[in-house]
């Protein structure tokens, strides 16, 4: 298990996976325009794969299996990849120091392939594109909701240390007024951009996935507990 970290060091994890996105995202624009709408097309979650257009689509039949995980590391465009890593530099951050490097990626996977398969369900058959990681860290944001809010501080001011607190059983955290009002503020604000096509930078796939959003959130506040192993007072491991 982790220890602790002062709170401006980034855990490697998180590093890493920032610098895979904003590497991809740097080759994407030196691409010449052909070359990287096929690449762009090739990485992209496309429901219109899975209706018979795999073959027309870059990428073919392997993008169908591949694009699950593939879409997360391209983005619309450098807004919409500066939103994603703040938005992990926040929460994965936090999530990154209780867990080992392999299972924040196994988790964060995770929550992303039911974000895809979540946007897949409500636009089957679509042509339009998927791109980004907002899915994976939503499922960051809602790991964070079990622990940040149950933190108890030594002293005025003092930084938790989000490493060890215990983590809240699902009953605790979903009874937390302080959770409930986070996620239905996130929740309202998820669709009211998703219902009035805001977009981050105005590329292709850019706007807001809110229902991929949703899907990563749920997952990863139902599955964060067979990945963190910090143990309640009692000694009894929160994994549930």
């Amino acid at each position: 298990m982790p220890t602790g970290e002062p709170i401006f060091n980034v855990p490697r994890a998180v590093t890493l996976a920032a610098s895979l996105m904003i590497a991809v995202q740097a080759i994407m624009s030196v691409l010449r325009f052909d070359t990287g709408v096929a690449v762009f097309l090739s990485l992209a979650m496309i429901p219109a794969r899975y209706t018979g257009a795999a073959f027309e689509l870059p990428g073919g039949y392997v993008a169908a299996i591949t694009s699950f995980i593939t879409y997360m590391v391209v983005h619309g465009g450098w807004t919409h990849l500066l939103v994603n890593v703040l938005w992990m530099l926040a929460f994965g951050t936090a999530v990154a120091r209780r867990v080992s490097f392999a299972q924040f990626y196994a988790f964060s996977i995770l929550c992303g392939i039911a974000g895809a398969l979540t946007h897949l369900v409500f636009y089957w058959g679509e042509m339009s594109p998927m791109v980004g990681a907002s899915a994976a860290i939503s499922g960051q944001m809602a790991a964070a909701m079990r622990f940040i809010f149950f933190s108890r501080r030594k002293t005025e001011g003092q930084v938790p240390d989000f490493a060890h607190v215990p983590l809240a059983s699902l009953r605790e955290t979903l009874r937390d007024p302080r959770v409930v009002g986070f996620i239905v503020f996130w929740l309202v604000l998820n669709a009211y951009f998703g219902m009035t096509s805001f977009s981050f930078g105005g590329g292709p796939g850019s706007e807001i996935a809110w229902e991929a959003h949703v899907g990563g959130f749920l997952c990863g506040l139902f599955i964060f507990g067979f990945f963190d192993g910090v143990r309640s007072a009692t000694g009894a491991s929160r994994v549930r």
